[in-house]
């Protein structure tokens, strides 16, 4: 499975799926959103999740299995930021898991969608999110095999609330799964 990091939240799979494309202006510092897919799937309505019109949809028959699994955007079941989708994504025997806005430790049935994937695809900057502690405990629950940290601050972008990856990296190494990350 070939995997593009597109900026934020944004993946581009195998040049026919795009997941969680953000609109022009809405995350601070990332440039214009321009890719070709041929099919979009968005975790949520926010800007940083949803600029479908971003993305040039092209003929063919994406060959992924999508397994949407719901989940919140907070960890108060929605109350503050709403719904949130976590997508399991198969192809060729591989899995990928991406788990969009997460804001709160999955439940047992969650647990057992986004377990021992191949790549888990998980925020880390936390505010709007998980945060990098909560990030680590799903990492050593879950099991993936590669861990892709996302949705955090660079010096370049992000927002300015978000934490960058290296307090993710930090306790990451701390409980022994750093050699799992990989960083975009």
């Amino acid at each position: 499975m070939k995997i593009e990091y597109l900026g934020h939240a944004c993946f581009r799979l195998d040049d026919e799926l795009v997941i969680d494309p953000y609109k022009d202006g809405s995350v601070p510092g990332l440039p214009p959103l321009r890719a070709t897919a041929m099919k979009v799937i968005c975790s949520h309505g926010h800007a940083d999740h949803s600029g479908v019109e971003c993305v040039e949809l092209v003929p063919g028959e994406c060959g992924f299995e999508i397994l949407e699994v719901p989940s919140f955007h907070d960890d108060a079941n929605g109350a503050l930021r709403g719904p949130n989708t976590i997508f399991v994504i198969s192809k060729n025997g591989e899995k990928l898991v991406h788990l969009g806005d997460l804001g709160h430790f999955p439940n047992e049935e969650q647990l057992e969608a986004i377990s021992n994937a191949d790549y888990l695809l998980i925020p880390v900057g936390g505010y709007y999110t998980i945060d990098a502690e909560m990030a680590v405990k799903i990492c050593e629950v879950a099991k993936p095999k590669c861990i892709i940290p996302m949705h955090y601050r660079t010096a370049s972008s992000g927002y300015p609330e978000f934490a960058m990856v290296d307090e993710f990296l930090k306790l990451a190494e701390e409980k022994g799964i750093v050699d799992k990350v990989k960083v975009y």
